[in-house]
């Protein structure tokens, strides 16, 4: 069965969650370790943390896929900044520990002038800070649309990142990975609607196939190579939508993929709960 979800809402807790995503047929969901604008994380409920663990256990989940705020930029050109990505990063991660074997995904972040070699160094430092041996996450680098400055929007800037932690950091290969999003490496260039497995056999000699651990699948609102990042419902954009040069057949396609198709799909689409629902069984309606 095809393990896909949507983000869902913290502010009533783990097995909440749980249950709003089993409400919509899901079988993994994301979620903000934070507010995704940044600040305090609540403190851990580990009887509510536990009795997600066992919804989960229950109900064949994949893995969770939990997402950094979106303020984090580890390769900032201020210091203050840098400082708070790395804080906040290294919390995250040992938070994470109550629920061992999931994901977390970041947006590399944007070198704001620097180069994006200081970029690619300066998030390499925070990874090689904030990550630790024997760490039961797998932290996911995101790809990204490539606007403005945003590092990690090419293959190749994305397997430096992971090349240079793993030489400072050997015992962390097993826990560094990417995370596919549709929207982004379309936006990014990469033509995905006519050449997917082009495009993935380019990310293999790239970053290494091996890498690739989750999908966020978003329609786009913008032809490839926009660099926009701008998602759309599934169907109505780029990818899915015949009118624009996509359709069922893409996203067919995507979600049968022989490296994608057993791999946690996260929606991102601007959608309500019963509309991720309906994208949900389409999808799965897809999936061969």
């Amino acid at each position: 069965m095809l393990t896909i979800g949507c983000h869902l809402s913290t502010s009533k807790g783990f097995e909440a969650m749980g249950r709003t995503a089993l409400s919509i047929k899901a079988n993994t969901f994301a979620f903000f370790t934070r507010n995704p604008r940044g600040g305090n994380a609540k403190a851990l409920d580990l009887d509510d943390v536990a009795a997600l663990q066992r919804l989960m256990d229950q109900n064949s989940f994949g893995p969770l896929v939990a997402h950094a705020p979106y303020t984090y930029n580890p390769c900032s050109g201020k210091e203050r900044a840098r400082e708070f990505a790395l804080e906040a990063m290294a919390d995250d991660l040992q938070r994470m520990e109550a629920l061992p074997g999931n994901y977390y995904n970041f947006h590399p972040g944007a070198h704001v002038g620097q180069g994006v070699d200081t970029g690619i160094e300066l998030i390499v430092d925070t990874l090689c800070h904030v990550m630790f041996e024997g760490q039961r996450t797998c932290v996911l680098l995101e790809t990204m649309a490539g606007k403005g400055t945003e590092v990690g929007s090419r293959f190749e800037e994305l397997a430096r990142i992971i090349d240079g932690v793993v030489t400072r950091r050997p015992e962390l290969s097993g826990r560094l990975g990417v995370c596919f999003d549709t929207c982004h490496v379309s936006d990014a260039g990469y033509d995905i609607v006519h050449d997917l497995d082009g495009v993935l056999a380019r990310f293999d000699e790239t970053v290494g196939i091996e890498h690739l651990r989750a999908v966020h699948i978003n329609d786009s609102k913008n032809p490839c190579g926009s660099h926009k990042d701008r998602h759309e419902k599934i169907g109505e954009g780029y990818l899915g939508s015949e009118e624009l040069g996509g359709g069922a057949d893409v996203m067919h396609n995507i979600v049968s993929n022989r490296h994608l198709r057993t791999l946690p799909f996260i929606l991102e689409t601007p959608q309500e709960l019963c509309g991720y629902a309906g994208e949900i069984s389409y999808l799965r309606s897809l999936w061969q």
